[in-house]
């Protein structure tokens, strides 16, 4: 073994954030299941050119969005959709890599239920973390990020 050789580790993390939307159960299944409600929301932002896109929103389908952080790494993220279940949950598995190197694997349910006149998402991640690239915390945080993405979303585009 040489001094170069990458220290090889597993970390595994389950996280669950529930988010409140203001808008009904259809709203937000549309901006998670719409190919361009997704488009809206999903990804880094202005921060990030995607090079390569695509979203099949059906079980077995698949979601890939390849491209590069401005100034920073390569990065790839690839889905599969498992069970989706209209108005109500959708369960997917999902890789990520930076510059080429595998960094997680997760399986993630996002269940939406009714909450008076608006929406309460669930969304459960659980998670292994590969080899020291990527952090539990950072994904938590990312995750975040996007539930704010849809919220601004849906009070941009929902019409009462």
């Amino acid at each position: 073994m040489t001094n170069n050789a990458v220290q090889r580790s597993q970390t595994h993390a389950t996280f669950v954030i529930e988010r409140d939307y203001a808008f009904p159960v259809p709203a937000v299944w549309h901006a998670l299941s719409d190919n361009a409600a997704r488009d809206e929301w999903f990804g880094g932002g202005s921060e990030f050119t995607a090079t390569n896109k695509a979203h099949d929103f059906r079980v077995g389908g698949r979601a890939i969005e390849d491209g590069q952080w401005h100034g920073g790494p390569t990065s790839r993220f690839e889905s599969v959709y498992t069970d989706i279940v209209e108005h109500q949950r959708i369960v997917f598995t999902y890789d990520m890599w930076a510059n080429d190197q595998h960094m997680s694997t997760s399986l993630t349910t996002i269940v939406l239920e009714p909450d008076g006149e608006g929406t309460r998402l669930t969304y459960t991640e659980q998670a292994v973390h590969l080899d020291g690239i990527d952090t539990a915390e950072g994904r938590e945080a990312g995750t975040r990020g996007l539930l704010d993405n849809i919220a601004a979303y849906l009070e941009r585009t929902h019409v009462a």
